[in-house]
């Protein structure tokens, strides 16, 4: 069954929608004593897998970063919760958590870690505590292009037809393939769960967004960016940003450690 993101989500956001939190709460990030951040934990969204942070991997490797690669089940918010914690747990130091698309939810709820310096939001959700994934869509514009095809399980894949133009169409087709046919499907119930927790009140934020992004609407991601208060930096870029502009990305990321590390000193 072909349902457009926003259809797909309806029935997440007819739960109530709790009143938006006041500002950032007072509580300082986690002091790290200074120590320069040199870990980095990558954290994928639905409907792919780690595999497509490579291209961001070899960046930040290159530039001396330990760099780990969460495999999210996409199963429930609560497992990817727990995947994300297992590998934040096995850091030596303190790290910059990386989320995209989902995978901000997900570092919403985990980056509470005391592993966690700071946040990285790669054309990501970012609810806040008490509120849902689906949320976040409300008020803004539909995305013809983005096309999910929903099992009687409840699992969601990408339209097969729309995938490249939906979530890759700044790649090769050989790329788009590739990502289309290795697709993770996402349990769809996920998008209605409540979050616990807000990591971003409490840890410095960063955002990359992507202008050509067929996913979201811009204004959504714009708005869910001024929100947390990230440093925000645009690229002109598909959903799949982190495999068509790892520079960048990878920059901010760059940008994350250092300036964490300052302003814990």
């Amino acid at each position: 069954m072909l349902k457009l993101i926003p259809a797909v989500l309806a029935a997440a956001l007819a739960a109530t929608i709790s009143p938006v939190a006041q500002a950032h709460d007072a509580a300082a990030p986690a002091a790290h004593d200074g120590a320069q951040v040199k870990n980095v934990v990558l954290v994928h969204g639905a409907f792919a897998d780690g595999s497509g942070w490579r291209p961001v991997y070899d960046e930040l490797t290159a530039r001396g970063y330990r760099v780990s690669i969460v495999q999210n089940p996409l199963t429930s918010l609560a497992d990817d919760v727990k995947a994300t914690q297992r590998v934040l747990d096995r850091q030596d130091g303190p790290a910059i958590l990386v989320g995209h698309s989902w995978g901000g939810t997900v570092i919403t709820e985990a980056g509470v870690h005391d592993k966690v310096a700071g946040l990285v939001y790669v054309s990501a959700l970012a609810p806040d505590a008490g509120e849902t994934t689906a949320q976040q869509y409300a008020g803004f514009a539909p995305t013809p292009e983005f096309v999910i095809e929903t099992g009687s399980d409840g699992y969601g894949f990408i339209s097969p037809a729309k995938f490249k133009a939906g979530f890759a169409h700044d790649t090769s087709d050989a790329d788009a393939a590739f990502l289309r046919d290795s697709q993770v499907p996402i349990n769809m119930s996920v998008f209605g769960t409540k979050l616990t927790q807000a990591a971003w009140r409490t840890k410095p934020s960063w955002a990359v967004i992507a202008t050509d992004d067929k996913a979201f609407d811009q204004a959504m991601l714009i708005h869910m960016a001024e929100r947390i208060e990230a440093r925000i930096t645009k690229v002109a870029a598909s959903h799949a940003v982190f495999m068509t502009q790892p520079k960048v990305v990878a920059d901010t990321i760059d940008s994350a450690a250092k300036e964490t590390a300052r302003s814990t000193k």
